[in-house]
Formats: structure tokens, C-alpha cells, sequence
């Protein structure tokens, strides 16, 4: 058995006396203050879970499942501390929208899936036009007031092939 980031970030949570996060927290740019006011604030947490993979873009300016979007994602290793990238819509939990970081690391061959990523291909999102991969194995859980700017509708054959992925990964429906 594979001990991940996570399991052990929960154990040592539990340890201390702090529960981890409910499924369908918030994830976003911290608020101020120090620990103490992140949890109180149930931030950030990644989604834990089952949900359902939904394709539904409507370019209108509001994020959608199925649209690639810009939003600040905090690090696995320092949740205080993060970076605005690209992320994968695909589905909703609540009033929260469930992504999925995309990157252009090359971590799979093109056209394949494998382990923790899928890849997705070019679109707009990406100004230099590189390949991009979705990493399945962290969701996140993100307000839509968070979501900085659209980037792109994601075709509905490259959607299918994440929905999928992350149907076998996390028994989603």
C-alpha cells in the first residue's frame, strides 16, 4: 500500500487534534491570519469523495464543468502558499466547482492515460501552445468568485477521455 501525501498530511492532522477538512471546503487564496484562521476557515483542502463527472461549457463568462479556467492553487506541500495556473472543470459538489490542475510537464506519452495524469493536448489556456496533462489524483475544490479568467472550452472527445480516468480512478459516476 502507497502512503500518499494526503494520508499522511491527515494523520498527522488527526495526531495534533485537528480533523481534516469535510468534503466540498473551499479551496482559494488564504485568508489572513496565521494557521489558526486557515483552519478555523476549513482552507484549503483538496475534495475527498465521490461526485459526478459533468461536460456542460457555456462560454458566458462563469465557470462551467468542461472549461479550462485560471485560479490560484495552493502547493500540496505549503497550503499557505500557491500559484495561479490552469485547471480542468469537471464537475460541481454543492456551490463548490471540483478541477482538476493541468500542466504542461510531460508526464505521459500523447494521446494515452496513465497513473496520475491524462493528457488533454493544446488549447488556449496555454499561450505557447504546449501539450497539457490533467493530474487526477488531487481534485480541488474551488468557489467560483476565485476563478480569475477563462481559458478555453475543452473538446468533448479530450473531456470523455478525463471523465473516464477519473471514473476508474475515484468510482465517480
Amino acid at each position: 500500500m502507497a502512503i500518499t501525501f494526503r494520508t499522511m498530511r491527515n494523520a498527522v492532522l488527526r495526531l495534533l487534534g485537528a480533523s481534516p477538512r469535510p468534503a466540498g471546503s473551499p479551496a482559494g487564496p488564504p485568508p489572513a491570519g496565521g494557521a489558526a484562521d486557515l483552519h478555523a476557515a476549513g482552507y484549503p483542502w483538496d475534495f475527498t469523495g465521490r461526485a459526478v463527472v459533468r461536460y456542460a461549457p457555456k462560454p458566458d463568462g462563469r465557470p462551467d464543468p468542461g472549461e479550462v479556467v485560471w485560479t490560484w492553487v495552493p502547493y500540496e506541500e505549503d497550503y499557505t502558499q500557491g500559484k495561479d495556473r490552469p485547471v480542468l472543470i469537471v464537475g460541481r459538489s454543492g456551490a463548490f466547482l471540483l478541477a482538476l490542475m493541468l500542466t504542461s510537464r510531460d508526464r505521459v506519452p500523447a494521446g494515452s492515460a496513465a497513473g496520475d495524469y491524462v493528457d488533454v493536448g493544446t488549447g488556449a489556456w496555454d499561450r505557447q501552445r504546449r501539450p497539457s496533462e490533467a493530474r487526477l489524483d488531487r481534485v480541488l475544490t474551488i468557489r467560483p468568485e476565485a476563478i480569475r479568467r477563462e481559458g478555453a472550452v475543452l473538446g468533448r472527445a479530450r473531456f470523455a477521455a478525463v471523465a473516464d480516468a477519473l471514473r476508474n480512478r475515484h468510482g465517480w459516476s
